[in-house]
Formats: structure tokens, C-alpha cells, sequence
């Protein structure tokens, strides 16, 4: 298999770092050579958090190279922006539509760039684009915005979708086990 390149970006608290494991397993438990590498910047003040995530037969380095990823998961509308450089010609980017202000607009010093879904539609790439949020809201946990987006993810490769399940149940606390497996659910239903 040539090696598939992914990189999940968002803001800290998301839980890109969890979905980032589960993807990992999941190519582990696949067969593939797996290569993470987690970038946490100031993710505990609501910074940028991007992983890169490399599987397939043979796997050298943990970094995905600039224009190179197949597929880029963003939990956050400007995340995807900031990170669309990565994307190679006729890539995916799978978008949350959720909105988190940096700390810039925060404080006045910058304001939310309002035209990000038409700058992601501009270049040479699919953009599927959708309220993670509110169908996490509609499971009943906010929480779990992240494995909607990994259902989402798992309709757009070709693993079983048994598979990203037993990675799910393998991965997350026994306790969260149900609303994962139900927030995936709804996520490869988009």
C-alpha cells in the first residue's frame, strides 16, 4: 500500500489528539507501519494542535511534508485554513463548521476571517464541510464533536467500518465507550 498521509488539526480541547490514537490503532490493528507526530503548541490555551499521521507498508519518517497530505481533519474552521497548505492537488479536507476565536480576536487585536469556506472551495481539492457540533449536541455530548468528524473521516477511506469501531472501543475510557461508538455512527451517516 503506498503510504497514506493525514493530518488532523484543531484547537486544543478538541480532542485531535484522541482521534489522532484512533486512527493510529486502527492502521496498526490494519497491518500498516504507522508514524505519528504531535505538535501541541499552546494547546491548554486553546492554541493550534496538529498531528500528523503516516501509515502503509513501510512508513520513514512521522511528518507529513508541505502539499503532501491526502487528507486533512479539521475541527475547526480556521484550523483548516491555516493548515490547507499541507493539502496536495485533489486532496480531501473534511471541515467542522464550529467556530473558536483565537486569542487575537479575542482581545480585538484581529478579526475572524469571514470567508473561509469560499478560500478552502478556491483551490484544487474536495472540501466536505459539516456541523460536527450539533450532532454531537443531538447524541446529547459535546464532547464527542471529534468521533463524529472520525465517522466522518471513515467514510472517505477504505477500512471496514467494524474496524473503526474495535479501534473506538479500544482507545477511549470503557466509560465513553457507548457515545463514541454512537457519535462514529452519526458521523459516517453525514
Amino acid at each position: 500500500m503506498e503510504t497514506k498521509n493525514i493530518l488532523v488539526v484543531g484547537v486544543g480541547g478538541q480532542g485531535t489528539l484522541l482521534t489522532s490514537r484512533i486512527l493510529g490503532n486502527l492502521a496498526i490493528h490494519s497491518g500498516y507501519d504507522v508514524k505519528l507526530s504531535e505538535v501541541h503548541g499552546m494547546s491548554q490555551r486553546g492554541g493550534s494542535v496538529v498531528t500528523h499521521i503516516r501509515y502503509g507498508d513501510k512508513v520513514y519518517s512521522p511528518l507529513v511534508e508541505i502539499g503532501k497530505a491526502d487528507i486533512i481533519l479539521a475541527f475547526e474552521k480556521m484550523e483548516a485554513l491555516r493548515w490547507r497548505h499541507y493539502l496536495k492537488k485533489d486532496g480531501l479536507i473534511i471541515v467542522n463548521a464550529q467556530e473558536i476565536d483565537p486569542m487575537p480576536v479575542i482581545i480585538g487585536a484581529a478579526d475572524y476571517p469571514q470567508d473561509i469556506f469560499e478560500q478552502l472551495h478556491d483551490a484544487d481539492n474536495k472540501v466536505i464541510i459539516a456541523d460536527a457540533l450539533s450532532e454531537a449536541r443531538k447524541i446529547g455530548n459535546f464532547r464527542v464533536v471529534n468521533t463524529v468528524l472520525l465517522g466522518l473521516l471513515a467514510k472517505n477511506l477504505d477500512e471496514d467500518k467494524e474496524k473503526w469501531e474495535e479501534a473506538i472501543k479500544h482507545t477511549v475510557p470503557s466509560k465513553t465507550i457507548d457515545v463514541n461508538v454512537q457519535a462514529f455512527e452519526a458521523g459516517y451517516a453525514l
